[in-house]
Parts: structure tokens; sequence; C-alpha cells
């Protein structure tokens, strides 16, 4: 990780109001340090840490990941119920959830149409639309 993008990644978490702990700058780093966006799992985040050199702990980088999420830094994208995926786009946007290789990427939201919702039931709202595109690779 070079100087530059640390300092993308402290820019980050200070954008956001969050303290810069010596984990928070190696993992925003690692997510948003190559001003690239990453949808990334704890784990797949965790082996990237370790891959750098860096020690912090499985139980830490989900912590990390929930306080992002709660700062507005990253969303949650739930697949199957149980498997959490961080994106640190934080816009509105579709995604592809490929199966074989358990991997989530962008979908392009300008080929998305949802052209009616059904109505919130009363007392409720609707928040947000969430959708993930399952795919396979032909045989």
């Amino acid at each position: 990780m070079t100087h530059t993008q640390q300092q993308t990644g402290i820019k980050w978490l200070a954008g956001a109001g969050l303290r810069p702990t010596r984990q928070r700058v190696t993992l925003a780093t690692l997510l948003i340090g190559d001003g690239q966006h990453r949808h990334v799992t704890a784990e797949s985040l965790f082996e990237s840490a370790k891959a750098e050199g860096e020690a912090v702990s499985l139980a830490t980088v989900y912590n990390t990941l929930r306080a992002f999420c709660d700062a507005g830094l990253m969303q949650e994208v739930t697949v199957d119920g149980s498997k959490s995926y961080f994106d640190t786009n934080t816009h509105d946007h579709p995604h592809f959830f490929w199966e074989d290789e358990a991997k989530l990427t962008d979908a392009p939201s300008d080929e998305l149409v949802i052209a009616q919702l059904p109505d919130a039931p009363a007392g409720a709202e609707i928040a947000s639309v969430d959708v993930v595109i399952r795919l396979r690779r032909k045989s």
C-alpha cells in the first residue's frame, strides 16, 4: 500500500466522521485506496489484509465493515439470506451474483426497468429495493 493510497483511505474515513484507527486505515486503504469500487466479503478482505502483512483479526474486519456500513461508506448486499457482501459503491444499483464463483459484480443500472412496486403495508414505507440477479455459466 502506497502513502497516496493510505491518504485516500484516511480521507474516506474522515468524510464519514470515523476515527482513523490503524485497522480502519488498513481496511479502508485496501477497499478504496486505488479509487476502484469493491465487492468484498469479510473473509476476502481479511485474506487481503493478511496478504499485505497486516495484523488484523477476522472479528475486527467484521466489526469494521459494520461500522463502515453504519457510517454510509458501504452497503451490505445479502445473498441467500446468509452470505453478506460489502460494496463500496453506495449508489442504488443492481448486482449480478455469479453462483459458480460466489462473486458479486455490478449490473448495468441503465438496463434495469422496474415498472411498479407493490404498495407498502399500512404503517410502513419502502426503504430500498435490492436487485440481485443470479447467474450461472452456460454448460
